[in-house]
């Protein structure tokens, strides 16, 4: 087994505790930057689409398991952000989309999937407006995950390494 199969669910738990923890302190009107999401997308871009697919289901699984959500809700809209960050899992423009604006803009699009299709899951009000639910819980933590994902851009190696 890679030791980066290894990794990329070793880390999770750290980023779990954040996100559960750190992160809710820094919201903005109760939105806050999904991490999980960011992993999710890296590990995806780098290593493939069957591999970010998989990824997002045992991400979503065990966030819906640990969190105590609605079980299938977070784990049927990271499997789906997996697959699409997947497509960009590209071996000969990987430094290209690590080191530019590309990989904030597959984490805005992969977040406002992830969710729109998790709050469409799990929202308990019948009653809330389609436009509300897609700039709420849609396009504002989005916004929000993708200026977080500026780290990524921000602290990815300068030089390329070997998957």
């Amino acid at each position: 087994m890679r030791s980066e199969y290894l990794w990329s669910i070793i880390l999770f738990f750290p980023v779990l505790l954040i996100q559960t923890t750190i992160l809710p302190i820094i919201a903005i009107h109760g939105i806050v930057p999904d991490l999980i999401l960011i992993l999710l997308v890296f590990y995806s871009m780098r290593l493939g689409q069957l591999y970010g697919t998989v990824l997002g289901f045992l991400y979503g699984f065990l966030l819906d398991m640990i969190t105590g959500s609605l079980l299938g809700s977070t784990m049927i809209s990271l499997t789906v952000a997996g697959f699409i960050a997947g497509y960009f899992s590209n071996e000969n423009k990987r430094d290209y989309y690590f080191k530019n604006y590309i990989f904030v803009l597959i984490v805005f699009m992969c977040s406002s999937i992830n969710s729109v299709l998790n709050s469409f899951f799990s929202s308990a009000d019948l009653n809330t407006n389609l436009i509300h639910l897609l700039l709420n819980q849609g396009i504002l933590p989005a916004l929000y995950t993708s200026l977080i994902s500026f780290l990524v851009v921000f602290f990815y190696p300068k030089r390329s390494f070997e998957s």
